[in-house]
């Protein structure tokens, strides 16, 4: 079923090349100037936002064996995520339960057990307590209650996605919208991860908008890739999640073939992007490098920090690890030269008063549906999330 629908999709874009057309939204939307520096609008966004949804914290294949784990920390929630000896996946705060010391350093790797550093407590990879300094001291204790703090997680197309509360609002499944069995496609779960590195940008929502918008790829990219690139963008969406590709003459060349020989590299081309806060995009680099941009809102409206990790369809090699690092390299330019650094400083012209509201035009469809979805989501409740999601869907 999901192949036939990047067939349809692909065959859209095969009209839409020979016409010389792209999609247009029924009219240009406005959005006001202050939703992008507003610190009460911004503190919404992330009680309403990124405390109520599943946001992408990693890849499946770095959590493949146990005793895998992934130590990070979102929105001031340190989180330790870890392939259990029993083979199942669990999310935890990163937070000893004796006094709630940061447990393990930010980082991943393999580790049968986790030791507090600041009274040795410690966790195996399940989760449990296992084991407490000078026990008979300490006094009586229930180690089944103290436990590492569970918080719920799923794995879905090689992603692994964590919740920043202990009860979802809304299951994965929900959530995706039917977007779970597009990203299949991509192939992720058996990619290697190459490589990771971090960029400061601007509000969140300045930088995701960048993540929709082809229209700027031949402007601001012009001294990088723009030149090879198309203003011309087509979008699809499964909910909130929404694939961007262009009309572009490679798609000339499925015409010549049947469509059970379509290759999938052609297929799922593209950037697709996962609301509220991801952005994957492929290259070809010895094999195919995927890079999955995950962008978190910083410490206050103006900032951001966005996590790219690059996953490679190839196993790691001391050759690899150098395309790598050229690849790495030319995408933390183009991200933080070009597009942050146009972003930073178009953010502060609106916080300056220069502008009421910024325009997004018939051809920014993406960046519409964005900012609508954005603004629904806020004004619903916890008891409605689900159905809101649903209805999005279609269901």
């Amino acid at each position: 079923m999901s192949r036939r629908e990047l067939i349809r999709i692909a065959k859209r874009n095969l009209e839409h090349l020979r016409a010389g057309t792209q999609d247009q939204a029924e009219q240009i939307h406005a959005v006001p100037a202050r939703n992008y520096f507003d610190r009460e609008r911004w503190a919404q966004e992330m009680e309403l936002v990124f405390r109520r949804l599943p946001l992408v914290v990693g890849a499946s294949s770095e959590l493949r064996t146990p005793g895998a784990y992934l130590a990070t920390e979102i929105l001031d929630t340190p989180l330790l995520i870890s392939r259990g000896h029993d083979g199942v996946l669990r999310a935890f705060f990163n937070s000893c339960s004796h006094r709630g010391a940061i447990l393990a350093p930010e980082g991943s790797g393999v580790a049968r057990r986790h030791t507090c550093p600041y009274h040795a407590w410690t966790y195996d990879s399940t989760g449990a307590l296992v084991g407490v300094l000078d026990a008979d001291d300490v006094g009586p204790l229930d180690r089944s209650c103290f436990g590492l703090t569970e918080l719920p997680v799923a794995e879905r197309a090689g992603l692994v996605w964590v919740y920043l509360r202990r009860e979802p609002l809304v299951d994965i499944d929900t959530f995706l919208c039917g977007y779970g069995d597009m990203l299949e496609h991509l192939g992720l779960a058996d990619c290697h991860v190459a490589g990771r590195q971090t960029l400061n940008g601007p509000n969140w929502k300045v930088a995701y908008d960048g993540y929709l918008d082809f229209y700027h790829l031949p402007i601001l990219h012009k001294d990088s890739f723009g030149p090879q690139m198309s203003t011309k963008a087509l979008y699809d969406r499964w909910g909130p999640h929404q694939r961007v590709t262009a009309p572009t003459r490679g798609f000339e060349e499925l015409a010549e073939l049947p469509e059970d020989e379509w290759p999938i590299s052609k297929l799922n081309s593209g950037v697709w992007t996962i609301f509220p806060h991801v952005s994957i995009a492929a290259f070809d680099a010895n094999g195919r490098v995927y890079m999955v941009s995950q962008l978190y809102p910083g410490a206050e409206p103006g900032t951001s920090t966005t996590v790219q990790t690059f996953l490679h369809t190839v196993a790691p090699s001391p050759e690899q690890a150098e395309v790598m690092v050229q690849r790495m390299e030319f995408n933390f330019h183009v991200v933080n030269d070009e597009d942050y650094y146009t972003g930073l400083r178009l953010q502060r012209s609106l916080r300056a008063g220069a502008k009421d509201v910024v325009l997004f035009g018939r051809n920014e469809g993406g960046g519409q549906h964005f900012h609508r979805f954005l603004d629904q989501l806020l004004q619903t409740d916890d008891a409605d999330l689900a159905a809101l999601f649903k209805a999005a869907a279609g269901v």
